[in-house]
């Protein structure tokens, strides 16, 4: 079941992008994984990631620089892959990072969406761990 989830903006530097959600924005800051991932708080019901950009991700500003992420608490998150390419949806392998493993999909009108296995919030940096059909990114 899927359980909560943000939207993830690719930015060009954590630092100034942490600046202006926090502290021009007024957001709250919930987690930072260095220069790695971080999320603020809208609300009640959505976090936002930040994501530093790089060569494999969209530029900050341009099209498919945000992105839907939605987090899975309670089926594997392989199993969701394998349920979502029955479905016919051309899924990712399970890649693993620091702060979570997780699978790419598109909706149907090419629409990029993930969806991983983190909990929104821990604070703490974990290792990955090894999943079916994984890689490592």
């Amino acid at each position: 079941m899927i359980t909560g989830g943000n939207a993830t903006v690719y930015v060009s530097n954590m630092d100034n992008a942490v600046r202006f959600y926090t502290e021009v924005l007024g957001l709250k800051l919930t987690n930072r994984f260095g220069n790695h991932f971080a999320t603020v708080q809208v609300g009640t019901t959505l976090r936002i990631g930040l994501h530093p950009w790089s060569a494999k991700y969209p530029s900050p500003g341009t099209k498919g620089a945000v992105q839907i992420g939605l987090v899975v608490s309670d089926e594997p998150i392989a199993a969701l892959a394998s349920r979502l390419r029955k479905h016919g949806v051309e899924v990712s392998g399970v890649i693993e990072s620091q702060e979570a493993n997780y699978i790419t999909f598109a909706d149907p009108d090419g629409n990029p969406i993930y969806v991983g296995d983190w909990d929104p919030d821990s604070t703490e940096e974990r290792e990955p761990h090894d999943a079916v059909g994984s890689t490592t990114s």
